[in-house]
């Protein structure tokens, strides 16, 4: 039988488990929109975090103007998604054929901007808004969990299977994964590639506005909020594989559980210490990610 201290290591890492899987599911909604640009058009797009941002301040505004949090979470989403098209169309698409260098500058250059533009909109104070549901928790033994981690959880798997079965059953879907293969030869084929990539944008911050709205549980809303979660959901495409769906969120449940195990059984200041480690490894060891295919390329 097990000893009294040994019960209660059980207990902790189960917890922690727990705990992890639903830090990592909003790593996994963010990364999921990573992934979608990168494998339509090889763009690491670094302001991706700032629609996170986005879709909390809009949810926080709409709730503040009378609606409900669910009420307002598809408004919110709907808005992180529209504004991605107007970065989209403005920023990255005069300068898509210029090479990755341009864009990747491009993208910490809009990045910032939307950091220190909503510091002037928003103010740098923080905000708080009512979860969507009720929280309520639920407790066997010594291992606690909330209606809330469990809703996060669902809907991060509901996402991952619907954007599966979008890219595989829809129009659009084919042809993003036409655009995402050759994107001359979509064009030459007849594809509206322009839509498609602008549908992608609009797709992946609406998830990122979702990831916003519901993170606003736990952590302030404020106009920086979504740089460290926009980074730690990029290192969480990384390991699963950039451009692979299910990638993104096998990266990003383990990242999740692996900072709160070093949280839990070390010390919390090596949170997110924990998320560039995790990368340096998998760069050194599989940079193709745990999904992800080694290809050659021509440059």
């Amino acid at each position: 039988m097990f000893n009294e201290q040994t019960q209660y290591f059980f207990w902790d890492l189960i917890q922690y488990t727990i705990n992890g899987i639903s830090q990592g599911s909003i790593y996994a909604l963010i990364a999921l929109g990573y992934t979608m640009v990168y494998g339509i058009i090889r763009l690491v797009n670094f302001a991706h975090g700032e629609f996170l941002m986005i879709g909390a301040m809009a949810g926080f505004y709409f709730t503040n103007w009378g609606l409900s949090p669910l009420q307002a979470l598809p408004l919110a989403m709907l808005v992180s998604g529209l504004v991605a098209i107007i970065v989209e169309r403005t920023v990255y698409r005069p300068i898509r054929h210029q090479g990755r260098i341009p864009a990747l500058i491009t993208a910490i250059g809009t990045s910032l901007l939307f950091q220190y533009a909503g510091q002037i909109m928003f103010g740098a104070d923080p905000k708080t808004m009512a979860p969507i549901i009720e929280e309520k928790s639920f407790d066997f033994g010594e291992i606690y969990f909330s209606n809330i981690q469990l809703l996060i959880f669902l809907v991060t798997i509901f996402v991952m299977f619907f954007l599966w079965w979008l890219t595989h059953f829809t129009k659009i879907g084919k042809a993003m994964r036409a655009v995402s293969f050759n994107l001359n030869a979509a064009e030459l084929m007849g594809i509206d590639t322009n839509k498609v990539i602008a549908f992608t944008f609009f797709l992946g911050a609406s998830l990122a506005g979702l990831a916003g709205m519901l993170v606003s549980y736990t952590m302030s809303i404020e106009p920086m909020m979504g740089t460290m979660p926009g980074i730690k959901a990029f290192v969480a495409a990384v390991v699963g594989g950039i451009g692979v769906i299910p990638g993104a969120a096998i990266g990003g449940f383990i990242l999740g559980i692996t900072e709160n195990m070093v949280v839990g059984f070390y010390k919390a200041s090596y949170r997110d210490a924990v998320a560039f480690i995790i990368l340096i490894l998998i760069l050194l060891f599989k940079p193709s990610g745990i999904l992800g295919k080694n290809i050659k390329e021509k440059v």
